[in-house]
């Protein structure tokens, strides 16, 4: 499912009509490029979409002083329809893409091996940088978020928890797995 395309439409049906620097301007108020996979910088051609599919509509065009006239949008019918049904598939989809790194580990380099700890651990040091700078950011703006905001904040600091847990389980491991590849394996055997 498109999270932009359920960001301009829900934001159209919650707020009403907007300009796009609106839309912007609230997607970077909501922070949504931090627990989303919404980048601000392409909202202007998922609304030009949209308007191309007839779900959303120019409502009027307005000019702020010296800035240049700005096309107002709304939802149009379809689009709080099409809203609806994005936004009840969302909420039944798991979305739960597979790492790419689970591969790499399966096929270590063997020239490389007294490598993986420092990497594992650099590793691990930015997923808890990672994870300190999402919740000293969500302290910040806790005040300003609705609880269902909250909460989605809150889960992605649970998963990068628990990606952080899983690596110093894998550190633990390692000098296992280290042994392991060194063994020599008989042609043919898994």
């Amino acid at each position: 499912m498109s999270s932009i395309r359920l960001f301009i439409l829900g934001s159209l049906e919650q707020h009403g009509p907007m300009h796009g620097h609106q839309l912007r301007l609230l997607a970077e108020e909501e922070h949504v490029d931090a627990w989303t996979d919404i980048s601000v910088g392409s909202l202007y051609g998922a609304i030009k979409r949209l308007a191309a599919e007839g779900l959303i509509e120019e409502i009027r065009t307005e000019r702020e002083g010296a800035y240049p006239p700005r096309q107002i949008w709304g939802i149009t019918h379809e689009g709080r329809v099409a809203a609806g049904v994005i936004r009840m598939a969302t909420l039944r989809e798991i979305v739960f893409k597979p790492d790419p790194f689970d591969l790499a580990l399966t096929r270590l380099d063997p020239d490389h091996l007294d490598d993986m700890p420092a990497m594992l651990n650099a590793r691990l040091a930015a997923y808890r940088a990672r994870l300190a700078d999402h919740e000293s950011h969500l302290i910040a703006i806790s005040r300003y978020l609705t609880k269902a905001e909250f909460l989605a904040f809150e889960h992605r600091s649970t998963r990068l928890r628990a990606e952080i847990d899983w690596h110093e389980r894998l550190l633990v491991e390692l000098p296992a797995i280290i042994a392991e590849e060194r063994t020599p394996r008989a042609p043919g055997a898994s």
